[in-house]
């Protein structure tokens, strides 16, 4: 039998529906950033009453920002499912959040708990490669651009701890502060997981046939001269 959260989730709209093609910029490739909700003391605590009217706002306040991580992370095809168990698993355990962080925050890190355990259960059971897993380059859309497709495909060939520090800081665009407290790691990691990131994601877009125009900008790119601090 369903629980109360379960049923309420289950009868939300498609959240495929809510992908859209991402716009932030490396060079001139583009992907968009991402808005959060502000937090609201009074939702949390009706949540934490199993307040379904509560439930069903807290869902559509956040569910966009969730969803459009979790599609980054482990794919459009298992983004739904991945989706609705972050969600799921966040207002079973909403009477633990204290408040002490945001709640986006708080958010975030049950979410990249479940990608993350996903994936490794996906590889356990298909030992499948990262970017065959995630980006599904067999079915492009009309809406994407060739640039976008590259970029993707290049933030699919990073590790998954390296594409999380990434997402969360240059789409979501936390702050190293939140970032370490979403993923329960020190700000220095995080520091040089992005540092990390940035340098092989410009590798892997060569890779893939990235040609920027002016040669200088890919190496600017590796100093993180070019790299925005915030997309968009």
């Amino acid at each position: 039998m369903r629980s109360g959260a379960s049923t309420l989730i289950a009868s939300l709209p498609s959240r495929s529906k809510l992908w859209s093609a991402p716009t932030f910029k490396i060079g001139r490739l583009v992907m968009a950033p991402l808005k959060s909700a502000n937090d609201d003391p009074s939702l949390v605590a009706r949540c934490q009453q199993s307040d379904r009217e509560a439930q069903r706002q807290f869902y559509e306040l956040h569910h966009r920002q969730i969803f459009r991580l979790t599609v980054r992370m482990v794919g459009r095809q298992d983004a739904d499912d991945v989706t609705q168990q972050v969600f799921l698993t966040a207002l079973r355990k909403i009477g633990t959040f204290s408040g002490r962080s945001r709640l986006s925050t708080w958010l975030y890190r049950v979410a990249v708990n479940e990608c993350l355990q996903h994936l490794r259960r996906r590889r356990r059971h298909h030992a499948a490669s990262l970017e065959d897993d995630t980006i599904d380059t067999a079915a492009p859309s009309s809406s994407r651009s060739e640039d976008t497709e590259l970029l993707e495909g290049a933030l699919a060939r990073l590790d998954a701890d390296l594409r999380t520090t990434f997402l969360l800081r240059e789409v979501e665009q936390l702050s190293y502060r939140e970032i370490a407290a979403a993923t329960q790691i020190s700000e220095g990691t995080v520091a040089s997981r992005l540092n990390r990131a940035r340098r092989l994601l410009c590798q892997h877009l060569r890779a893939l046939g990235w040609s920027p125009i002016d040669e200088d900008k890919v190496d600017g790119l590796n100093a993180h001269q070019h790299m925005p601090s915030r997309i968009g």
